[in-house]
């Protein structure tokens, strides 16, 4: 009887069990099966109504998502759900809890009542939410904020939160909160998780040359593609300077960034105001655009504006650079940063570039290129033979412009063609490519404008090289070094190259490059390579990494005296030491052999630079280095860094100048010459930073930064700095 009891209930598709019974069905969502459990201390199931209810500690998993709450009633028809009770909806781009949720599993979409969200690493509360999509939710009238306190340090309070998780969040009519306090209306916020959102940065100080100053910085990311900035500066000797930028990614023509600064500079800080053209005011400013567009996979286009207006330097003084004295870090990349535009695209096995070089700054030394065409084949094996051919085909028009006699400039024109050719082979233990190389060049005119014929320049040489190797079975962990194995490897490698002297000499050609400075040499190149490795956690690690490297100067000549040819030229060392994963030194030492640039440092070493870093984890670290020239600068650096507790944090860094030496004219006395003190306080979901920075030619700064700790590139504080691409690159996203 009780079986056909159980019979009767299975086939009316009604279930109701008092325990945590499995509920399943399969979902259809873009053609793919998906199967949907659900669990409770009761669930049951109605197949007319094809609904399945369940109760007490639900639990519902589709895919990747998982619902839990106290009661919840699905359609499987619809695979629409309604739920009420400590309700959290989870899955991978985040966690959505509140008291009801009316949701679809099917395209995961719905709305949640009186809701908390996170999705990393934002937190929020609102209203409602409704989740638009699996990729997408819409909060309304509600606060987000990085801080996973209950109650906020901070929050962004907003009428409509739009958040594609691990994308991008965008708001607006916002108010920003600091604890319960309202402080700021803001009109929207739009923030890319790959991007810096906005930030606000000042920087007080004085400098000898500025006097008091206060410089500003305001950072805001307008949309997606487009992040705008506006500079306020003010410096007590100089005057105000105002400016403005914009960064732009991914639109059809590129990505880059464009600036623009400008002052009316105060003339009262000058010493002589006797000249003629002497005023109260010089206009001074900066306008530059840097840009990269790559057209497809195979080309790009790379361009690069700059233009510097400077009045003080066409009245007062002709030495004066506006880029040294406002934008100090970018004249130490580039004192004469050029305009340009250069198209690159490869082929399979080749590629040609086409650059347009212009100076735009007429105190600028340059080479016009009007334009450079460059065709570059790569070695590539000639047919089945063991042969290799390469060549790089280059056309210039060169209008040499020098400021320094200002009417001597030069103008011509060159076709140079390189062919070589190659046989690598290996000779019983060694690696040998024999090469023969021919170069030929063709100028429009030569030195006094005379006709000049073809020049050639025959080369030829060979690479040898092999490798020696020894494994030692040891295992142990002498002085803790944690030594599992060691292989010790051996390279020597020896170069040999001769060019024969060329039918056109160099003293009548326009030298403008290495190419028109070429001249007879035979010369042998060696290179001796000593490594030390054993594996630590599997990895293979460079205990000691010992490189000698020289040249050999065959036929000997003598200049003013010194002897420079027939015997061994400057040897380089380097040493690389890894003994603890803690403990790493770097340094190289240059032993002078020659005697042509410094005949006081001849047979003498005359470099040295080592770096000496331990890493003991925990907040603790400690570096020194030093820069050691004969006969000129001996500083030493070193830097401090000490974790005291989980809230509190400090930093020493210290350059000392060990001997007097002669800098751009100046002394540069035995003294310290920068020091830098920093604390760093731990506000949970903020870090607080203030430091002092002192230079001795440069003044005293004091930074205060806070930085929140979900977004370590964004800053509200004191700070600034400037980045510039290497030329022929361009790094979207950075501000500067």
């Amino acid at each position: 009887m009780l079986k056909k009891i159980l019979f009767f209930l299975l086939a009316a598709g009604i279930f109701c069990f008092p325990s945590s019974i499995f509920a399943e069905n399969i979902l259809k969502t873009g053609g793919k099966s998906q199967p949907m459990t659900i669990n409770g201390d009761t669930v049951e199931y109605s197949a007319d109504a094809q609904d399945v209810t369940a109760s007490g500690n639900v639990e519902i998993i589709s895919g990747d998502s998982k619902l839990t709450c106290q009661k919840i009633t699905v359609n499987m028809q619809t695979k629409v759900g309604e739920a009420t009770g400590r309700v959290r909806l989870e899955d991978g781009k985040g966690i959505i809890e509140g008291e009801k949720i009316i949701y679809n599993f099917q395209n995961k979409t719905g709305t949640i009542i009186d809701a908390q969200f996170r999705a990393n690493p934002f937190f929020g509360r609102a209203r409602t939410v409704d989740r638009e999509s699996e990729n997408e939710f819409v909060a309304h009238y509600g606060y987000f904020t990085t801080c996973s306190f209950d109650r906020p340090h901070y929050r962004i309070g907003s009428k409509q939160i739009n958040v594609m998780p691990k994308q991008l969040i965008q708001t607006k009519d916002d108010c920003l909160y600091i604890g319960p306090f309202p402080v700021a209306q803001i009109s929207r916020f739009n923030k890319m998780f790959d991007k810096p959102v906005m930030h606000v940065s000042v920087l007080p100080g004085k400098r000898k040359d500025w006097g008091p100053f206060l410089l500003s910085e305001w950072t805001y990311n307008i949309n997606n593609y487009l992040d705008g900035r506006f500079y306020m500066d003010y410096r007590d000797n100089l005057g105000l300077a105002e400016g403005l930028g914009l960064n732009y990614l991914n639109t059809p023509v590129g990505s880059g960034d464009f600036k623009y600064y400008y002052t009316n500079e105060s003339s009262r800080n000058y010493s002589d105001t006797s000249t003629i053209d002497f005023k109260t005011t010089y206009q001074r400013y900066l306008l530059r655009l840097r840009q990269k567009w790559d057209i497809d996979n195979q080309t790009n286009l790379v361009t690069q504006f700059y233009k510097i207006g400077d009045d003080k330097r066409k009245f007062v003084d002709q030495t004066s650079s506006f880029l040294q004295e406002y934008f100090y870090r970018e004249f130490e990349k580039d004192a004469q940063p050029p305009s340009y535009a250069l198209f690159h695209h490869s082929f399979p096995y080749s590629s040609i570039d086409i650059l347009l070089d212009k100076r735009v700054n007429h105190w600028f030394s340059s080479v016009d290129k009007l334009p450079e065409v460059k065709y570059t084949l790569s070695s590539l094996q000639v047919g089945s033979t063991p042969f290799y051919f390469e060549n790089k085909t280059t056309f210039d028009t060169f209008n040499k412009k020098l400021t320094f006699p200002p009417d001597d400039d030069i103008t011509v024109s060159r076709l140079d063609a390189v062919n070589k050719l190659s046989l690598p082979m290996k000779v019983a233990f060694l690696w040998v490519n024999p090469f023969v190389q021919d170069e030929q060049t063709v100028y429009d005119k030569g030195v006094n404008d005379a006709t000049l014929l073809i020049r050639t320049v025959f080369s030829s040489g060979v690479d040898v090289s092999t490798k020696f190797y020894h494994v030692f079975d040891v295992k142990n962990d002498f002085l803790g070094m944690e030594l599992n194995g060691l292989r010790h490897v051996i390279t020597p490698t020896v170069g040999y190259a001769y060019n024969h002297s060329p039918t056109i000499p160099a003293s009548n050609l326009y030298q403008i490059d290495g190419v028109d400075a070429l001249t007879s040499s035979n010369r042998a190149t060696l290179e001796l390579s000593n490594k030390l490795q054993t594996k630590r956690q599997g990895i293979s690690i460079d205990l000691v990494d010992f490189l000698v490297t020289t040249s050999y100067a065959f036929q000997p000549q003598f200049v003013s005296g010194n002897k420079t040819g027939g015997s061994f030229q400057d040897v380089l060392f380097k040493l690389k030491l890894l003994p603890y994963a803690w403990m790493r030194m770097e340094g190289d030492v240059t032993y002078q052999h020659s005697g042509v640039t410094s005949a006081e440092n001849f047979n003498k070493f005359s470099l040295a630079n080592y770096d000496l870093d331990f890493d003991f984890g925990a907040g603790y670290s400690f570096g020194i280095g030093q820069r050691y020239q004969r006969k000129g600068q001996n500083q030493v650096t070193g830097s401090f860094k000490w974790q005291i507790n989980p809230k509190w944090k400090v930093s020493v860094y210290q350059r000392y100048n060990l001997k007097p030496f002669i800098s751009t004219g100046v002394e540069v006395p035995q003294s310290s010459l920068e020091q830098e003190y920093v604390i760093t306080r731990n506000l949970h979901c903020w870090d607080v930073e203030l430091s002092f920075n002192t230079k001795r030619y440069d003044g005293s700064s004091i930074f205060l930064i806070f930085r929140l700790k979900a977004f370590p590139e964004n800053e509200f504080g004191y700070n600034q700095s400037y980045a510039k691409p290497k030329s022929g690159s361009v790094k979207p996203g950075i501000i500067n």
